[in-house]
């Protein structure tokens, strides 16, 4: 080299020392091709100090990775000073110092020994404590020189280098020794900078980073490995990754470092202060120092709310009653709290809470006391009237009670009533302001008060706020007699006797005694009585006579007794009372063997039917039920429509509600006599439930009154859990209501439709069962349904299903395809078994065919039975002996079932008990109802399928179709390529819809037909 390229060469050698500043004249000097060959040529012959090369780039930046959940080991960058690694051997890599971008000295370690061959070159660090990691980031920031932009390296320049580590317990390897150390990668660059790079000032920074692990002593070692390449070490950064310290659902996670790469590290959360668990808090530190799945929760204490990561106090005027992550609430009116930190708010002075309300219901106070209270006076009855208090205290729960005082003259000495004395409807909880108080003394004084309460009335002790009234009843008629006796009875005479009135209102003058022939009303005959006993004279002989009689005070007459008939004998012998007692014992001894034979001949009778025939059982059970016919442990089903007044039956079999206790929420729908809403129900000392409420519609006639109370009237004889419950009915206001519980899902055929494939064979055969149950019940009472169907059946949210729909007179639809009509209603055809529909006859064992419809109906999940046929055709093709298929997936089970409720022998039919005891068993064994019906399981005799057909004869389409009552397809097949019965045998339901038959029920007709002539074009023999 000259000495020209020794000036350039001492440069060079000064400016790698001297950082910026030497830079700056660096590239003031060097201008062009010559001067850049120069410096190449010095930096392969180690004159120019690699730094002079990295520092050409302008602005360069080290950027490192996100440190926010890494620990540093080591970073060449942070370090002041000479670093001090171990060079081996010396003349190899090179400790060199520079500036970064914000002219902040750094060191750096380089080599460029390309021209020589065989190069190792070993830098070592000074030896790394692990601290508590287990696996190590080695992050590496290094410039690496293209060997093709260097002249004359060929074969010696390389373009990577390696890493290497040692473990060791402590600083003791002061020698340097190669085989100590492990491989852990060899490190290429992703970019190389070149000779032109150098002239545009840019220099090409590498990044690479290696794990290095799992390290198990104390500390340890990195080493590089030059083997002949250009490239400077510009950063060190050793590092290992932690899940730092956080809040996480209210609970603190500590700094947690991973154990190893494979699994993840359970870290068991602490509550922040003020909180508890409600759920165990855990989070898992991943390998990349994340925290991952976060289980479980805190809740912020009572009296404290969730701000920020912390539970903090509420304030003076908030309060918190429970654990939970919301907010403090403000303190309702009439409330406060003086203090942080308060679980509810304590009530101003004469303000209360009852043991009832809610924390955040505002405090409440006693009414004051009602107005206006006006008296009506009847006899020795009155009506009170009064209006509501001007101040109800801040409550709903207003309600009153009545003091009832019997009081001497000038209101004194007042003592309480007796109890004869009544109140309508009740004495206390009034929740209208009105009552009415009966049964008073006649001429008395009397005071009232009337106390109005609610809800926190109890914890005042504040005086009752009421108003008083103070009556005088007035003079009052005696009120009926209730039994007259005859004593005795002669050919023209009759004695009579009979006890003073119980409520006689004064002194008893006389009594005046009426009576007439029987049938002859309006000609009758008066007498009076001064006792309690007359004998009428002057009587026709063997003729009956009607007597009523009335007691008389000053006040008046009474209201007559009711109408008493006595016959006169027929003959000159009279009969004593004496006598007659013995004529009535042997009357009655005559009457009970009477009644003792017919109870023996039924008990046979039962017994033999049985034996006979069980169905013979259920129409004797109902003959006698229809006659009221009672026996020992048998509840029997009475028939309200043998009542003359509907009123009667529906008061003896159902319950009178207050309408003031039905709200009604909202109308679901409509019904055959008005609309259904459904509301709730809250009766006193009882608890509000949900009800349904049917509501006979304005300007109803009688008999659609008669029929409408008439379902209540049988609902209300009934008590089991699969069937509907009624809970009153409403029929002294209008509108006149009856009121059920209330099923949420509605009926079973909608929830079935809307829930289609949603429930296991288990779960449809339980509510199966709970219908079957219902059923039974109603059977073992003697009642007939006649329109069991899934729409009759409700459905709550347990899945618990009942039988509803107990009307017995229906009003005809104009659709005359919806049913035949029968006297008392419709009948549901394609419900209904063939003698009901034929003969009109309902029993129990038509109930067990429209059962098996709906069993049916359950397994295809509210399919229409028979689907799109007309109820003619149903009709017809049920005589015929057509029954419908099995639904997709039935057990065979149910399926077997279902025909054998199908047989057209009522006789035949199961009885409900029977139908509860299969179902129980499958329930118990639900492995056999894994057992699905298949084709070739199939019965003969399914819809459109019939036995009897003789499908050898088919030749044509035409025959087939006429074969299998499918006659009205044959112009769409005419014309197609299914001219042969072979052909047709391979039709599938989509070709079918090619075709034109789109329409559901012919579909299932033609796929039936079509696998029976499969099977018999099989079982044909071949033509040779």
């Amino acid at each position: 080299m000259g000495q020209e390229d020794g000036d350039v060469s001492e440069k060079l050698k000064s400016s790698s020392s001297t950082g910026v500043t030497a830079e700056n004249a660096f590239c003031t000097q060097l201008r062009g091709e010559y001067t850049q060959q120069l410096i190449w040529e010095a930096v392969v012959r180690g004159y120019l100090g690699f730094s002079g090369l990295f520092l050409l780039y302008y602005g360069w930046t080290l950027r490192n990775v996100d440190t926010s959940q890494a620990v540093n080991l080591l970073d060449s960058k942070t370090i002041q000073g000479e670093l001090g690694w171990i060079s081996y051997p010396s003349h190899g890599w090179e400790e060199i110092s520079g500036v970064d971008e914000h002219y902040t000295p750094i060191r750096t370690y380089q080599v460029c020994n390309v021209m020589d061959h065989s190069q190792n070159n070993w830098l070592r660090t000074n030896w790394i404590p692990r601290n508590s990691a287990q696996k190590i980031y080695v992050e590496l920031k290094f410039t690496l020189r293209d060997c093709n932009s260097i002249p004359l390296v060929l074969g010696t320049c390389k373009e990577t280098f390696n890493l290497y580590y040692m473990e060791s317990d402590d600083d003791h390897s002061v020698k340097f020794k190669e085989h100590q150390f492990t491989k852990i990668d060899t490190i290429a660059a992703d970019e190389s900078f070149t000779q032109m790079d150098l002239g545009d000032r840019i220099l090409k920074l590498n990044t690479e980073v290696r794990e290095v692990g799992p390290i198990s002593r104390k500390g340890f070692y990195l080493a590089f490995q030059d083997v002949g390449a250009c490239v400077a070490l510009v950063s060190v950064r050793v590092y290992f990754k932690k899940c730092p310290f956080t809040v996480k659902n209210l609970a603190m996670f500590p700094d947690t470092v991973p154990m190893d790469s494979q699994s993840l590290v359970e870290v068991r959360g602490s509550c922040v202060n003020h909180s508890k668990e409600e759920e165990p808090p855990k989070m898992y530190c991943s390998t990349e120092g994340e925290w991952l799945v976060p289980i479980g929760k805190c809740l912020c204490n009572p009296g404290y709310e969730e701000r920020g990561f912390a539970c903090q106090a509420c304030r003076a005027g908030f309060y918190k009653a429970s654990a939970g992550n919301v907010k403090c609430a403000k303190c309702p009116p009439h409330s406060s709290t003086y203090e942080d930190a308060s679980l509810n708010c304590r009530c101003e002075k004469n303000y209360f809470r009852s043991e009832k309300d809610p924390p955040s219901m505002a405090c409440t106070r006693p009414p004051s006391a009602p107005r206006n209270v006006i008296s009506n006076i009847n006899e020795t009855s009155v009506i009170l009237d009064w209006s509501w208090p001007l101040d109800t205290g801040g409550r709903k729960d207003v309600t009153f009670n009545i003091v009832c005082k019997k009081c001497g003259g000038g209101g004194r000495q007042c003592e309480p009533c007796s109890g004869a004395v009544r109140f309508l409807p009740r004495q206390s909880g009034l929740t209208n302001t009105t009552v009415t108080v009966v049964d008073l003394l006649a001429h008395t004084n009397y005071t009232f008060e009337i106390d109005a309460v609610n809800g926190v009335s109890d914890l005042s002790a504040l005086a009752r706020q009421f108003a008083a009234v103070s009556i005088t009843t007035n003079q009052a008629a005696p009120s009926p007699i209730t039994v007259i006796r005859k004593d005795r009875t002669s050919r023209n005479s009759v004695s009579l006797s009979w006890q003073e009135p119980e409520h006689p209102n004064g002194i008893i003058l006389d009594y005046e005694v009426k009576y007439y022939e029987k049938e002859q009303e309006t000609s009758y005959t008066i007498l009076r009585a001064r006792g309690t006993n007359v004998t009428i004279s002057g009587l026709k002989p063997d003729t009956t006579y009607v007597f009523q009689i009335r007691a008389r005070t000053a006040a008046g007459y009474g209201t007559s007794s009711r109408k008493f008939e006595f016959e006169t004998s027929p003959d000159s012998f009279s009969i004593s009372s004496e006598n007659s007692q013995v004529v009535m014992i042997a009357i009655s001894a005559a009457v009970a063997i009477i009644l003792l034979t017919v109870v023996v001949y039924v008990l046979i009778g039962r017994f033999c039917g049985y034996k006979k025939s069980k169905h013979g059982t259920d129409e004797k059970r109902l003959h006698f039920g229809n006659g009221h016919l009672k026996l020992p442990g048998l509840r029997t089903y009475v028939d309200p429509h043998t009542y003359e007044d509907p009123n009667q039956a529906v008061h003896e079999f159902a319950k009178e509600l207050d309408a003031s206790n039905i709200s009604i929420d909202k109308v679901v729908g409509a019904g055959e006599f008005g609309e259904v809403c459904s509301g709730r129900l809250k009766l006193p000392s009882k608890k509000e439930i949900s009800v349904a409420i049917k509501t006979l519609k304005v300007g109803y006639t009688e008999k659609q009154r008669r029929d409408f109370l008439g379902e209540a009237s049988i609902m209300g004889q009934f008590d089991h859990p699969n069937i509907i419950r009624l809970e009153g009915v409403v029929t002294k206001s209008k509108p006149v209501m009856i009121v059920t519980e209330y099923m949420e899902n509605g009926s079973l055929d909608s929830f079935l439709r809307k829930h289609d494939a949603q429930f296991t064979v288990i779960q449809l055969v339980g509510m199966l069962r709970g219908i079957a149950s219902g059923m039974k019940y109603l059977s073992d009472m003697g009642y007939v349904h006649r329109d069991l169907a899934a729409r009759n059946i409700l459905i709550n949210s347990n899945l618990v299903c009942k039988v509803s729909d107990f009307g017995l007179s229906r009003v005809l639809e104009d659709d005359p395809e919806a049913a035949y009509t029968t006297r008392g209603g419709k009948i549901p055809i394609r419900w209904t078994s063939p003698e009901a529909i034929a003969y009109r006859k309902f029993t129990s064992a038509s109930d067990a065919w429209s059962y098996g419809i709906v069993l049916w109906e359950v397994m295809s999940y509210g399919e229409r039975p028979y689907w799109e046929m007309s109820n003619q055709d149903v009709i017809k093709a049920v005589d015929e002996g057509y029954r419908l298929p099995p639904p997709m997936d039935c057990p065979a089970a149910l399926y077997q079932l279902m025909l054998d409720c199908w047989q057209k022998d009522r006789n035949n039919r199961p009885k409900f008990e029977q139908i509860v005891s299969i179902l129980d068993k499958l329930i118990r064994n639900p492995s056999s109802l894994k057992i699905i019906t298949n084709a070739a399981a199939r019965p003969s005799n399914l819809l459109l399928d019939q036995s009897n057909i003789d499908i050898s004869a088919f030749r044509t389409t035409g025959d087939w179709l006429n074969g299998f009552r499918t006659g009205q397809c044959k112009d769409i097949f005419t014309g197609v390529e299914y001219s042969s019965c072979d052909t047709i045998a391979k039709i599938s339901t989509d070709e079918m819809k090619k075709v034109g038959v789109t329409v559901v029920g012919p579909q299932k007709k033609i796929v039936s037909s079509i696998k029976a002539l499969e099977t018999h074009t099989k079982n044909s023999p071949v033509p040779v």
